[in-house]
């Protein structure tokens, strides 16, 4: 068979961190394989389908629960998603499963698994997540990020692969504009907080913003905020006569990497590659919930190599103004991070991830 008629199925959990690789991924692949992706319908908001991909929704759900309850009832719907994955897996007959995390992935691989159909896992945090440890035993590869992947048991070594972070290929193409310290008056900072943007992103950092403004330390801020949050931040802004613009989450952020100097992010892991390989230093801010702390997992790594300062939400009152009044006052430390990111590239990453898909799918 060739390529051209073989079928992979791309299974993924429907948060922006869990989608936007899998598409990248299946817009690299689908002129050489029949590309078809499944997900739960948090997943649909960020597939417009202008790709022309197969997109199926499955009603899944986790068992990690507070309440017993909630425990038995995820149980439950996930067996029911493993039924239904069997059926259009069946129906579907693909050659190739690739799990890219989140429980929506996780009855889908497994339902493979019982069809002897081969299954790849991805995982691009610094913590695997639970559905992918899940799946370690049962797949053929395991691709990862990076090798200092925590969580995965060294009998598993074999199957591991690094392949980098799959972010969307405009993104690894983008011409970021250089501009010189000289012709710079006011730092631009993006801020970003994610497909799951929080309360602090929309309150407290506009008023370290104006903070700033009244030591007369201004910034040129290009903010993503929920649409409940736009009126509040505007007013705030203009009443410190900041220059800003306001966008939501479904904007092309593009256009904003190519203008930033800064950003203030979330710490998920594609939104950190990102910007790693746009050269855009970052203050990450780590979601305190994110599940084993990955987050503040993926921050620390990218902290070490010196691309980023790591702020602990329950430092940012206090840490964030000084961090900013010092950057301002000192920007050649922006340029020393630039500098350092210049050793980190993930455009192989295409490449090597297709590399381990051939191998898994001649065998």
């Amino acid at each position: 068979m060739s390529n051209n008629n073989k079928k992979i199925l791309i299974a993924a959990g429907g948060t922006g961190g869990h989608i936007f690789p899998s598409l990248s991924l299946a817009n690299f692949l689908k002129n050489k394989y029949k590309l078809y992706i499944i997900t739960d319908k948090r997943g649909l908001k960020y597939l417009d389908n202008k790709e022309k991909i197969n997109i199926k929704t499955i009603n899944s759900g986790t068992i990690f629960k507070k309440t017993l309850f909630q425990a038995f009832a995820g149980i439950i719907k996930v067996f029911f998603s493993f039924i239904s994955s069997t059926f259009y897996l069946i129906i579907l007959r693909p050659q190739l499963v690739i799990g890219m995390g989140g429980y929506p992935s996780f009855p889908v691989c497994v339902a493979s698994y019982c069809l002897r159909i081969p299954v790849i896992i991805y995982e691009n945090n610094l913590v695997i997540g639970r559905a992918n440890k899940f799946l370690l035993s049962i797949s053929k590869a395991i691709l990862v990020a990076t090798s200092n992947v925590q969580g995965i048991d060294q009998k598993y070594k074999k199957k591991i692969f690094s392949s980098g972070y799959l972010i969307r290929s405009q993104i690894l193409n983008l011409k970021k504009n250089e501009v010189q310290k000289s012709e710079k008056k006011d730092l631009s900072i993006l801020i970003t907080g994610g497909s799951q943007s929080a309360k602090i992103f929309g309150e407290i950092l506009p008023n370290i913003i104006t903070r700033c403004c009244e030591k007369d330390i201004k910034f040129k801020i290009y903010q993503q905020c929920l649409d409940n949050q736009i009126d509040q931040i505007k007013k705030l802004y203009e009443k410190s006569k900041l220059e800003f613009e306001l966008f939501s989450f479904s904007d092309d952020i593009s256009k904003y990497f190519k203008k930033a100097d800064l950003a203030i992010t979330r710490s998920g892991a594609s939104s950190l590659a990102e910007l790693v390989n746009l050269r855009i230093p970052f203050i990450a801010i780590p979601l305190p919930s994110s599940v084993d702390n990955h987050q503040f997992e993926n921050a620390n790594y990218f902290s070490k190599k010196g691309y980023c300062f790591l702020l602990e939400e329950k430092f940012v009152s206090d840490k964030l103004f000084e961090i900013l009044v010092d950057l301002k006052k000192d920007i050649k430390k922006l340029f020393l991070m630039k500098e350092r990111m210049r050793e980190h590239s993930d455009k192989d990453v295409f490449l090597k991830t297709e590399k381990v898909i051939k191998k898994i799918l001649n065998e």
